[in-house]
């Protein structure tokens, strides 16, 4: 049975205003990070199917590799963030099911920190050292190939957690009398595309076909959910209605 909305869903609260900034704050961030961290050093430094030259960008470019691990923990860190400005803002609509998403959104920040874990094996498997140096060539690929594989499964389960999040999200933004429906709808088919995508990936990954294609389906909900939130956040989250 659904909560009905509170009266203070009706007139926006002031205190909402700093829970709106720090939300749209933490999805901007995360957004830029990630476009770093994955988008650009781990697609440059990352060569599927071929463990010998990844090794050797991991090893060769210590540096790039370094800023990526610091683009993660900003990404964590935001998540964290959002997670309790998020809860925060949406409490007035529905308490309950806010605290739910919220706690689904740490969830999967733990999964992501765990799959991050990895890519910490991978920096110390590339640094020159006793150990590396005794493992030899063809083990070192191996394990760094073995460890971001690792990164790659726990993170795709991650974001099944994470899609569980942002459907919560797009029902509570629908339901928030002070938030533009498209607002919701957005946010509820990103959610709906990251749970298709990382499923299918997890229990069907013969199926590597359907999974580019939910991919290419749902790379725009996917990309401009929370994107269009973070900037309806700060645009306009906890503000009062305009009025007539």
């Amino acid at each position: 049975m659904l909560i009905p909305l509170s009266e203070d869903t009706r007139t926006e609260r002031p205190e909402r205003r700093p829970a709106a900034l720090t939300a749209g704050l933490a999805l901007i961030l995360m957004a830029i990070a990630a476009a770093f961290s994955y988008g650009y050093a781990h697609g440059s430094l990352v060569v599927p199917g071929d463990a010998g030259a990844t090794y050797r960008n991991l090893s060769s470019t210590g540096s790039l590799f370094a800023a990526e691990l610091f683009g993660w923990v900003l990404i964590l860190i935001a998540d964290v963030a959002a997670a309790w400005a998020l809860y925060l803002f949406f409490r007035p609509v529905q308490p309950r099911l806010a605290l739910l998403g919220a706690w689904l959104r740490l969830v999967y920040a733990a999964l992501l920190g765990v799959a991050v874990s990895n890519l910490l094996f991978v920096r110390n498997l590339a640094l020159p050292s006793d150990t590396a140096a005794a493992l030899g060539p063809d083990s070192l690929q191996a394990l760094t190939t073995l460890h971001l594989d690792a990164f790659e499964s726990i993170w795709s389960m991650g974001l099944i957690v994470f899609g569980g999040h942002l459907l919560i999200v797009g029902w509570l933004a629908w339901r928030s009398s002070g938030v533009l429906k498209a607002i919701g709808l957005s946010v509820g088919l990103a959610g709906i595309g990251y749970l298709a995508v990382h499923l299918c990936s997890a229990f069907l990954p013969q199926h590597d076909r359907l999974v580019a294609a939910l991919t290419a389906g749902f790379v725009v909900p996917m990309t401009a959910g929370e994107l269009g939130l973070a900037i309806w956040m700060l645009a306009r989250g906890g503000r009062p209605s305009r009025t007539a």
